[in-house]
């Protein structure tokens, strides 16, 4: 059986790297999930010539540097991550990050079909980790940190939207939280969603389906949420990230633009 590709490199210089995650592993260690495997241990020692994934013939140094964690995203959300390799980068980033300058982009496959005047929203609800054992983020009116997405909405098919989701600020899982609260929440997402574990079919929103309903695979039974872009106006004049969508996340948007 081919070993899971858990990442691909996507830039590297003498001081960050940064990757394209993939759906289903930790950018670092979790308090609740110690022994699991995790980014940047697998990034590590790829770097110094180990098994890790290391894609398209990049060249493999012979030591490994030492990786700082930079930002996160969640452990079922795919897409960019940076890491800093020294300790002036980490602090550097780490200020951007802070401070909000950083320009983040996401791509969202939601369920419904948003009525946003000019196919645009914002959501400004303020959020609390809940501290359960489901690791939770709570919208809390009077405890909440202040927190602000903006949306667009880029297409629909049928009872399904794909919306271009940009974070001004950090929160644990603050976009699955505000488009849940707008009626709209994530496919596939086990904390805040719907009940779809069994994922996204074709046949639910293609009309005159004429497949099988009993061989049918569903295009997307993950969280359907990617970090596409990543912006940092502070590095190398501007430095501008991108991380295609992976395929299974790529196929049902393609299905969705046919049948939309």
């Amino acid at each position: 059986m081919k070993q899971q590709a858990f990442f691909s490199i996507i830039y590297e210089d003498d001081a960050i790297i940064a990757v394209n995650k993939a759906s289903g592993i930790s950018v670092g260690g979790e308090r609740w999930e110690e022994s699991a495997e995790r980014l940047d241990r697998l990034l590590a020692n790829a770097l110094s010539g180990g098994t890790g994934s290391r894609e398209h013939g990049d060249r493999v140094s012979g030591q490994a540097p030492k990786l700082y964690i930079v930002h996160r995203i969640d452990k079922e959300t795919s897409g960019i991550v940076v890491f800093a390799k020294n300790a002036s980068a980490h602090k550097t980033l780490s200020a951007a990050f802070e401070s909000r300058s950083v320009e983040k982009t996401y791509t969202a496959v939601i369920h419904g079909r948003p009525a946003w005047p000019g196919g645009k929203a914002d959501c400004g609800l303020p959020l609390l980790p809940d501290g359960n054992k489901k690791h939770l983020t709570i919208i809390d009116k009077y405890r909440g940190k202040p927190s602000h997405t903006g949306f667009a909405l880029l297409l629909s098919a049928g009872n399904y939207s794909v919306v271009e989701a940009k974070p001004a600020s950090g929160r644990t899982h603050q976009i699955r939280v505000h488009l849940a609260a707008m009626g709209h929440p994530i496919v596939c997402d086990p904390l805040y969603g719907k009940r779809d574990g069994n994922g996204v079919f074709l046949s639910s929103f293609k009309r005159n389906w004429r497949g099988d309903a009993f061989e049918e695979k569903p295009l997307l039974r993950r969280l359907g949420l990617h970090a596409l872009k990543l912006t940092l106006p502070g590095y190398a004049a501007g430095l501008c990230l991108e991380a295609p969508l992976p395929r299974d996340m790529a196929a049902l948007v393609r299905q969705m633009e046919r049948c939309g």
